[in-house]
């Protein structure tokens, strides 16, 4: 049943996750090596109705999570399906879920239920805002970007708090899922134990705000929306130049001596107002002026290629195909084609033991038969 290559060959995880952050998560442990079994309720995955955009009828956003996985559908209010549920978990290595905490309680699918019978059961769950006072509060991405203070960063200063263009602390979740069941198996390799992993949107939020984060913990202080600029640094944001506007991040005192050389203005480097980063942010209103006469001269592009090349970082704004094409440019190959469906190449690689896309994302209960078959066959 086991896929045979990749570093977590002979894995085997239960899905029962939804939507995005669970299955985000599974889809990585798919491309490395992990036998990932999708568990779905009769309508399927919410994401399969998400559209459009589509791709022959079937949603992008499903198509983009859940590649390398076998689909089986399960009404787990049916006895029999239920059953199967709990066989599946049984023999599995990993379990992954984003019911409401305790939701799975009831069809015997708990953590504690689960463990009974595989006591080296690595058990994860994924909620809004942990399994304790927040428990039955509904977990979306959106929501947590209100509420843990993310939106109130993000906009013009003297504009309304926006949401950023992606569900960005579900995936950071998703993310944080896998470091722990990764780390759960090199427990449970050392001592033979399971245990239960859990992790919410809320606190990956919290330490995914890092710098902001941090001001308000150690330094007492609240951030506020600042528009593209940054706090600590200047320059680091959008300027305009002779076309579109171009992202400059001259981080430190190198850098922006390089910067105004290659602007031609090399004495700006060296005034005092200027001259360390705590002088530029300072003095930011007076700098900005300067640097745009100059970027103004020649387009965005023009001035990437010259910056870059002189080691100062920077970058033109691109919409998501732009995106893709500078991964090409940069020979990242960023699109893999799985059953004829181009998804997005895993981030991550091994010298040793490459990822694999070994199927496409599955149809709903595309592997049903097959997966009962197993359970029926091998079952204790």
């Amino acid at each position: 049943m086991s896929p045979k290559n990749g570093p977590l060959s002979g894995v085997l995880i239960a899905d029962f996750s939804r939507i995005l952050a669970g299955p985000y998560a599974t889809m990585l442990l798919a491309d490395l090596g992990a036998d990932v079994v999708k568990v779905e309720g009769p309508a399927g995955d919410d994401t399969r109705s998400w559209m459009p955009p589509v791709r022959d009828g079937v949603s992008t956003y499903y198509l983009g999570i859940n590649r390398g996985k076998r689909s089986i559908a399960l009404d787990l209010r049916d006895e029999g399906d239920a059953g199967a549920a709990r066989e599946l978990a049984r023999r599995a290595d990993v379990l992954i879920e984003n019911f409401k905490p305790g939701g799975l309680g009831k069809y015997g699918l708990d953590f504690d239920a689960v463990r009974a019978g595989n006591p080296g059961i690595v058990y994860a769950s994924i909620s809004g805002f942990g399994s304790g006072a927040g428990r039955d509060v509904p977990g979306y991405d959106l929501m947590v970007q209100a509420i843990s203070g993310l939106m109130s960063l993000t906009g013009d200063p003297d504009g309304p708090p926006y949401r950023a263009g992606i569900s960005v602390f579900d995936v950071m979740a998703g993310n944080h899922a896998v470091i722990g069941i990764l780390a759960a198996l090199r427990h449970r390799e050392a001592t033979g134990q399971g245990q239960h992993v859990e992790v919410n949107l809320l606190s990956s939020a919290l330490t995914g705000l890092v710098n902001h984060s941090s001001a308000y913990v150690a330094g007492g202080t609240v951030p506020y929306r600042m528009g593209n600029a940054h706090p600590s640094v200047f320059p680091y944001e959008p300027l305009p130049t002779a076309d579109n506007d171009l992202i400059v991040a001259a981080g430190n005192d190198a850098q922006f001596v390089k910067l105004c050389q290659v602007l031609g203005i090399p004495e700006v480097a060296e005034d005092p107002r200027f001259a360390r980063n705590a002088d530029r942010t300072e003095n930011r209103e007076e700098l900005r002026p300067i640097l745009v006469d100059r970027l103004r001269r020649r387009g965005a592009v023009e001035w990437f290629d010259l910056l870059v090349a002189a080691g100062v970082p920077c970058g033109p704004i691109n919409t998501i195909d732009g995106g893709f094409a500078m991964a090409e440019r940069f020979d990242l190959d960023p699109v893999v084609t799985v059953g004829g469906i181009p998804t997005t190449r895993h981030p991550i690689r091994f010298s040793a033991t490459p990822v694999s896309y070994r199927l496409p994302p599955p149809e709903l209960d595309e592997h049903g038969a097959e997966i009962r078959k197993w359970l029926e066959e091998e079952g204790a």
